[in-house]
Parts: C-alpha cells; structure tokens; sequence
C-alpha cells in the first residue's frame, strides 16, 4: 500500500475518529479492592453564569439585580429547588434528581486564585493548577495521575476527550485520546493496512494505532443511540455532550480501562441571549451527567464526576440580554461516591458593596480546595503531594475534604 507523504502521523491516528497521544490501555491485573473509584473532570469552556445554573432565589437582592435572567420558585421561569435557598436551572433535571437522591452537589462562590477576565488566562489557570498563567507544559490532572502511578498503576490510567487531549490531561502521565467522530468512519480493511503498514516502519506508532482503534470500538460498541446517534462531534452542542459522554463512560467502565477522565465542552461565553443559550447548553451538560450515569453501570456507585468553569459572570444583565467577563462560579459533583444533596457555600451577597469590584459575584471558595478534597477522598493523595505536585505553591488552599461519601 502507498501512503502519500501529506498524511502526518497525527492525521493518520486521527482516521475512524480516534485521537491518541502514543497511549495505551493498561493490561496489568487490578488489585483486588472493594472500591474501584473514578474520576471524571468535565471543562466548561467560555465561562459558566453560576449565578444561573443555580440561583439564590433566597436571596433579597437577587431578582433586581438579576433583571430578565432571574429564575423564580414560582412562574414561568421556574427554577428546580433544592434547600429553600438554592435553585437550579430548569433545563438540568437530571442533576436535581441526583441531588434528591444524594448523588449530586453543588459548591457556589467558588474561583480559581485568578482575578483578571481573560479567556485564555483564565483556562490556562483553571487546567494547569498553577495560581497564574502562562504554564500549559502540563495539568493538573495528569500530574495527578503521574504522583498516583507508583502505588497504583494498572488502575489509574487518564482518558483525554476531544479532537485534542484538554490541557488538564496533559502531561508526563500516558493518557488515552478518543474524539466522537466527525467525518465517516475509516474501513476495516484501511485500518488493518495502516497497522501492517506501521508494525514494519514505525513499531511505536503502530501500537499506539491499535489500542486507539482498540479504544473507538469500545466508545461505539453497539452502537449510539437514540438522539445521540445524530451528534457529529459538536461537544458545544448538547447531542454532542451526550456522545462524547456516553464513549467516555464506556471506556472508563471497561475492568482495565482508564480510571481518571477530562472533558471540555465550548460555548458557554454568554454575553448575548443568555436565557435561550445557556439553557441549551446547561441541557446538554445534563444529558451527559446522565449518559454517564447509564455508561458506566456498576462503577458509577464509586465514580465522582466534578464540572468546573474558568469563572463566573457580572451579576448585571448586560444591554443584550446576556452577562459580561465576572469572578465566581459554580462547580457541580456528581456520582455514586458523592456526598450529595447539599449545596456548600459561604454566602457573599448581592448588595453593590458585596460584590467583587462592584460588578461580580464575590469568591469565598478556592476551587483548588475543592479539586484537592475530591482528589484525596477518592485516591487518598496526601495533602502534601496535592500542594507541591499536583496544584504547585497551593499550601494556603487546603483540601475540602467530606465531598465523598463515606
């Protein structure tokens, strides 16, 4: 077979949907253990209104200075209760059933260490656990995962979503790709000739070849269903949030599969139309919890799931009807292994002098903490390795620990 000399190594792993960064399937024997915990990280990229998600309809202040967006126990903007204080948008049902049944939490007026506006900062901060910008060699996930593979190495393996592994997932711990399809899938009998191909000319990338197309099958096995198997790529798009779900719950339900996950999801910069828009993309990140839910069966009573954003919105409605570049946010955990029904926060207030510079939902949690509590509680990483390691010059943001079921 000729292969044209255009077709990059990257392209080549790409074929039948798989993006692999030369990883692999652990095949070691688990330990035997009578929990099997995972973990899954989904990114909300372009900056969640926590003030929407889930809303302080116990609040005084918050309908003035909500204006069109504010949600209501009552009417026609309705928002689902939770404990007599907190609401949550309408269009996540599936996250307010999980709360009823302590499977699911909410951590309000949380932020990362950075206080700017910037997109890109902000991600870089959020993925890389460093307190300011400028360090992409490396997340803190993977970090995570690299400190945890001495003790535990055939359970811990991470699982990058996406066209291209999030940056939380990068870094010196090898870590499967696998991106939901976009185009038409390769043949059987292409893929075969590329491994033939491979296995004589470069032996490395052949194997990498294999365990992802090893990998795509069990994403797809029997197929997507329903309204998902509609979804071409999209993760901005809510069909699109439930196929890349329901791949990476499979996988990670496999005994020998990755046990730690990272997913990005776009579109959540909501400067204009907010209610149409968020509401959309709020119902996708619900179908997803739920598609992992479903996916990963048995292992979802051990699998903590945690949504984070890189920060929040104004408190103000803007003149387009939408929210502008603000401070704290929400984080939503999800899961068998959580410790739910709760909605954990200290409070700031709405009142002008309340708010971060006047304008944002002030911060009174660290997000450091809380990725440290759920990191410690589910793989028992010591406190020192998180705030060395794992979250760099973070000692000042100790773990939340109680976030987990006992």
């Amino acid at each position: 077979m000729t292969v044209s000399s255009s077709l990059s190594r990257r392209r080549l792993l790409a074929l039948g949907g798989v993006s692999l960064a030369l990883a692999h399937f652990p095949r070691g024997a688990r330990a035997a253990a009578a929990r099997d915990p995972r973990l899954v990280v989904i990114v909300l990229r372009g900056a969640l209104d926590g003030l929407s998600a889930v809303a302080p309809v116990g609040d005084p202040d918050y309908a003035a200075v909500r204006g069109s967006l504010a949600l209501s126990p009552i009417g026609d903007k309705r928002a689902l209760p939770l404990d007599g204080f907190f609401a949550l948008h309408p269009s996540m049902p599936v996250f307010a059933r999980l709360y009823k049944e302590g499977r699911a939490s909410v951590v309000h007026a949380v932020a990362t260490g950075y206080r700017e506006r910037s997109h890109f900062d902000g991600q870089d901060v959020l993925e890389s656990g460093h307190a300011g910008p400028g360090h992409t060699e490396s997340g803190w996930l993977n970090r995570a995962v690299f400190a945890l593979e001495s003790t535990t190495p055939a359970r811990l393996r991470g699982l990058g979503v996406g066209a291209a592994a999030p940056l939380v997932m990068r870094g010196p711990a090898p870590a499967l790709g696998w991106a939901p399809q976009v185009l038409p899938p390769a043949g059987e009998d292409l893929a075969q000739r590329l491994l033939d191909l491979y296995t004589h000319g470069d032996p490395t990338l052949a194997a990498a070849l294999r365990a992802g197309l090893d990998a795509d099958r069990i994403a797809t096995s029997g197929g997507l269903t329903g309204d998902v198997a509609k979804a071409r790529g999209g993760m901005d798009q809510p069909n699109g949030m439930r196929q890349a779900a329901m791949g990476a719950a499979r996988l990670l339900a496999t005994p020998d599969g990755p046990r730690v996950a990272a997913l990005a999801f776009d579109g959540w910069d909501t400067h204009a139309n907010e209610n149409s828009l968020l509401a959309t993309r709020l119902s996708g990140l619900d179908g997803a919890l739920e598609q992992f839910e479903t996916g990963l069966g048995e292992a979802w009573k051990d699998t903590a799931v945690v949504v984070i954003t890189e920060f929040g919105r104004t408190a103000r409605i803007n003149g387009t009807g939408g929210s502008d570049h603000g401070t704290a946010s929400v984080a939503f955990l999800a899961g068998g292994a959580v410790r739910g029904a709760r909605v954990v926060a200290d409070w700031p207030g709405l009142k002008t002098n309340q708010l971060h510079q006047g304008r944002d939902l002030a911060p009174t949690q660290d997000l450091r903490s809380v990725l440290k509590g759920l990191i410690a509680d589910q793989f028992g990483l010591s406190a020192q390795t998180l705030a060395e390691k794992v979250f760099p010059d973070s000692a000042a943001a100790p773990p939340l620990r109680g976030l987990i079921a006992g």
